[in-house]
């Protein structure tokens, strides 16, 4: 079929459209098709690029020719290319699925990442592709770069040291009054300092409930704003022994590592609200730290407590925010955790057990308990009414997460943890359904 044809056709179903009414499944079909049309224009501008068929009209380059002819800014015409280049490389599984729209191009960009920054050996594994195609299928690009850098910060964690201390040479803070309208904040921040400031703000810049209209950047300025007035109000702080609180996850194997200078550290530790770091970077965080710890599997007396309670413990909350990274379950949120839920509620018999908890911001807590989200007693997974099954964030849920590295450990079995303890004997007698 000719291109005219294709194209008179397409420009006919626009106007079919512009006259649909407005329906959920056309939108999602619609945009389907625009995946689909993005992959065939980023599959052609590599042709065109590798037949040098640009230079027909004028142009020297292939960007050139697609910033002049397509009207594409710079940006958009590189991304375009590297789009193009990606879906040359990646297995012939994901390049059917870009070109039927069940991956879209914010996932090829990802793989392309994963290809110069992890390896096209390891990205070609069947047991990996598959990772990254199941993550791409089910969550936004967002989620699957979580997985692509999980990757890479488990196969090349001295790049992680690396990057800190390259960081050192940036770190930077300029307060400067702009006139008569305000201060401008301009700087870099090492990787503790940055997430402390994220941390506190975080916290104080939660919408207070339903009815809050602020918007984002409004909350985190009226949360330093908090931060501030309440550092003022009991004076400036003499005692520079005090350590602001961060959540650091490592697995005590590995920090017994790090405290004999064993230089066979595996699994880089994890920083609530940043993600992976080198064992310098940890060392330096460990000295004078407090260390608490956290039994993430089995009973244990402190973060089990059965029927005893129906509230969750300060550790036990502790516990699950740090499995989550402080971040909502919810498949696509990312606000911070401040409910702990029960998955099987307490008024149906379940037990305020480390197990039965799940961390949720307030917005999608109202909308499981108004039956808009359903959450599997068994797998923590989520589900909306009559829709197909949704899968938890990769970089948040703890259950997908652990998923994600039962796939990574059966093809390259030295770089992950020992998979957790068995499903709870409590849920295992809880009846299906």
């Amino acid at each position: 079929m000719e291109i005219g044809v294709v194209v008179a056709q397409l420009d006919e179903a626009r106007a079919v459209l512009a006259q649909h009414p407005t329906d959920a499944d056309a939108l999602r079909q619609l945009q389907r098709t625009i995946d689909v049309l993005e992959t065939a224009k980023a599959e052609m501008a590599h042709a065109m690029a590798t037949a040098e068929t640009f230079k027909d009209d004028g142009s020297s380059s292939m960007k050139t020719w697609l910033r002049t002819e397509l009207r594409l800014d710079s940006v958009d015409a590189h991304r375009l290319l590297a789009a193009g280049r990606t879906l040359r490389q990646v297995p012939e599984t994901v390049r059917d699925a870009a070109r039927t729209g069940t991956i879209r191009p914010g996932h090829v960009a990802w793989f392309g990442y994963a290809l110069t920054h992890v390896g096209p050996d390891v990205v070609g594994e069947p047991v990996i592709t598959r990772l990254l195609a199941d993550t791409a299928r089910a969550a936004e690009p967002a989620q699957l770069k979580a997985v692509v850098r999980e990757l890479r910060d488990q196969i090349f964690p001295e790049a992680l040291d690396e990057a800190w201390i390259r960081g050192m040479d940036k770190q930077d803070l300029q307060l400067s009054p702009v006139g008569d309208h305000g201060w401008a904040v301009t700087g870099f921040l090492p990787i503790g300092l940055g997430a402390q400031l994220h941390a506190v703000l975080r916290s104080l810049s939660a919408p207070r409930d339903a009815d809050d209209t602020r918007t984002a950047s409004q909350r985190r300025l009226d949360g330093l704003e908090t931060l501030l007035t309440g550092v003022l109000e009991h004076g400036l702080p003499q005692d520079r022994g005090v350590r602001p609180h961060l959540d650091v996850l490592v697995d005590h194997d590995e920090l017994r590592k790090v405290a004999t200078d064993d230089a066979s550290l595996t699994a880089p530790a994890q920083l609530a609200g940043f993600g992976s770091v080198g064992r310098q970077f940890l060392s330096e965080l460990l000295c004078g730290a407090d260390l608490t710890p956290i039994l993430t599997g089995g009973k244990d007396g402190v973060l089990d407590v059965g029927r005893t309670h129906r509230l969750a413990t300060p550790r036990q909350r502790r516990a699950v925010t740090a499995r989550q990274g402080g971040q909502c379950a919810a498949p696509g949120c990312t606000n911070p955790v401040v409910h702990l839920h029960h998955v099987v509620w307490f008024s149906h018999g379940g037990p305020s057990d480390l197990s039965n908890y799940i961390g949720l911001c307030p917005g999608c807590h109202r909308l499981v308990h108004a039956d808009r989200l359903h959450i599997d007693p068994r797998t923590h997974a989520f589900t909306r009414p009559y829709r197909a099954p949704l899968r938890s964030n990769p970089s948040s849920s703890w259950l997908s997460r652990r998923r994600a590295r039962d796939r990574l450990r059966r093809a390259l079995p030295h770089l992950v943890r020992p998979p957790r303890s068995p499903v709870p004997a409590w849920l295992e007698a809880l009846p299906a359904g």
